[in-house]
Formats: C-alpha cells, structure tokens, sequence
C-alpha cells in the first residue's frame, strides 16, 4: 500500500507550504543499535539524517537536531503545549527516523517530557543540548557573584535530575545580547566550566540573539558552541546572511562548533525550505542544525532535503 499525501501545518512551521509526501510506514529502529548504525539508510522513503563530529568538542551525533522551542517562554513552547503523549511521541518518531540530537531549554520547560522519552531511548544514543535562562537570577545589583556561581551549580543539578541523568552533553548561555556579556556572565561561566571538569557536561557556549555578541562569542576561548540564527533571507537574524556568514565563518576557523537556528526563519520561509536547506547544507561552518519540529511529517520532510541536498563538509 502506498503512503498516503500529508499536508503540513500551515499556520506554524510551514506556513502557506503545499502538501508533501510522507513516508511513515517505517520501521523503528532497536533500541540495541548504536548512533552510527542508526545512521544506515534503513528507513525507506525517508533517510536518516548523516552523523558529524562537532568540532573540537569530540562529540558525535546527528547533524540534525529536533528543536523544543518554538515559541517558548515562561517553561513552555508549542512543543510542550502538544501535551505529553503527542511531543513524547514526536520526540520518538525523530529518533526512530535516525535522529540522535535534542535541542533543550530550561526557558522551554522540556526537560521533563524528554526524560520521559528516555525511558525508552538509550541515553548513551542521543546528545542532549539545554540552556541556561541566567536571567531567572534577577538584576545583577540584586545579587553577588558567588551567589550566582553557586545558583547556577544548583541548576546544573536540576537539569540532571529533571532527565533522570548524570550528565547534559552541552550546556549553552542562553540568548545573549550584550557584547560585553564575558564579565557578565563570569559567574555562569566558572559553574559551567566546575561541571565540565566534573565530568557533567563535555561542552559550554552560547546562544546569541544580538550580533554585537555574536561577534564577541566569535572571538572568546571560552566558548565552545555557538547556536547562532542562520538562513539565506536574514529573517529573524542578528544581521544580514553575509554578516553573520563572515563571524562564523571565523568562530568555525578557530576550531569552535556553530549550530545554525531559524534555518527557515520559523516558519516564515517555509515556501522557500527547500532553498534555505540547500543554503545551510551549502556552509562548511556549520556543523549541525536546530529544527523545531511540531508533527511527524516535518521530520520526514527536512530529512529528505538534507539527502537531497548533502552538506559540502560531508
């Protein structure tokens, strides 16, 4: 029997998109395999997204990642407002069609609705990315240092526990906006390097939503991973595609992991994703990218263009 035509959700992530084909009689993966077998095109009509190192960090994965943010805020998104059954079972669809990345947030409230998609997944399969939300702590005049260091080392033990786990593979700063945030977030960042050396995380960095610290993450040795916006209009970016082209282009150079957002400007070029994954793919900076996947069939359509359009740094 042929698999039937599915429209995707017009009013979020594609917008005014056409109807595509989805190829969902599959089968799951074991849970036995590890992430490179998963990697193996046994998924039919729909292959699985390639596997890639992000750069110096060691870590291997999924050069796609199933984002749990769209429109999150106040420990909600789209995704948790799916209700349990539906975004647990969104988040195994993704990882039964190869994918092995999970883009997480304190800010999202996701934690605990991954947690409970683990209790089927292996841990050991997946890289868990989460952010940091510093701004919970209040105005900086209201608060020492140290209090801040210690605030954040108590937050790095609820992540863990929130996923039944010992460890969050990547822990981000989430969403900076000032070029001077390094002595801002001194504090945050001395937790998040105690973890690493703890063993409770193998890689810290940054999301940035303001191109002045952008270009500071760029040039910063501590950081280690920038989520940064990324797509061929500039649409909800922190300045225009060759701007931010050139600072990562250079952040990449020096040996830091760029994992590129609003790949299709949230939903606004959703007309236009066969070309803005064609430009992502088209990037040897990137090294990974975040989706924020709200159905089944948007999975299954992304991963078909990133096989039809292979990444130049494959």
């Amino acid at each position: 029997m042929s698999d039937p035509t599915i429209e995707l959700d017009r009013r979020r992530f594609l917008g005014t998109a056409a109807g595509i084909g989805a190829g969902l009689g599959v089968g799951a993966l074991a849970h036995g395999k590890t992430a490179e077998n998963a990697a193996q095109p046994e998924f039919g009509a729909v292959p699985p997204p390639p596997m890639v190192t992000l750069g110096n960090t060691g870590i291997r994965t999924t050069r796609l990642a199933q984002g749990t943010g769209v429109a999150g805020g106040n420990r909600q998104s789209n995704q948790t407002r799916l209700g349990f059954e539906k975004f647990v079972s969104l988040i195994h669809h993704a990882y039964n069609r190869g994918v092995r990345f999970f883009d997480l947030a304190d800010l999202y409230g996701t934690h605990l609705y991954f947690r409970e998609a683990l209790r089927t997944i292996p841990r050991d399969e997946v890289t868990i990315l989460s952010k940091l939300w510093w701004r919970y702590d209040g105005p900086e005049a209201n608060t020492s240092a140290a209090f801040r260091e210690q605030v954040t080392k108590s937050a790095l033990e609820r992540f863990c526990h929130e996923l039944s786990t010992d460890r969050v593979d990547i822990v981000l700063l989430h969403c900076l906006m000032d070029a001077k945030w390094p002595e801002q977030m001194k504090p945050y960042r001395a937790a998040l390097e105690d973890a690493k050396s703890r063993g409770q995380l193998k890689a810290m960095g940054v999301s940035c939503h303001d191109f002045g610290a952008l270009k500071t993450a760029a040039q910063t040795e501590w950081v280690e991973v920038i989520l940064a916006r990324t797509n061929p209009e500039g649409v909800k970016m922190d300045a225009s595609p060759a701007e931010v082209e050139a600072v990562l282009a250079d952040a990449h150079a020096a040996g830091k992991t760029i994992i590129g957002m609003k790949i299709i400007g949230e939903g606004q070029l959703a007309d236009d994703r066969d070309r803005c994954i064609k430009y992502a793919q088209g990037h040897d900076w990137l090294d990974a990218m975040t989706i924020g996947f709200e159905k089944p069939e948007q999975i299954d359509d992304i991963l078909r263009l990133l096989a039809k359009h292979p990444a130049v740094n494959a």
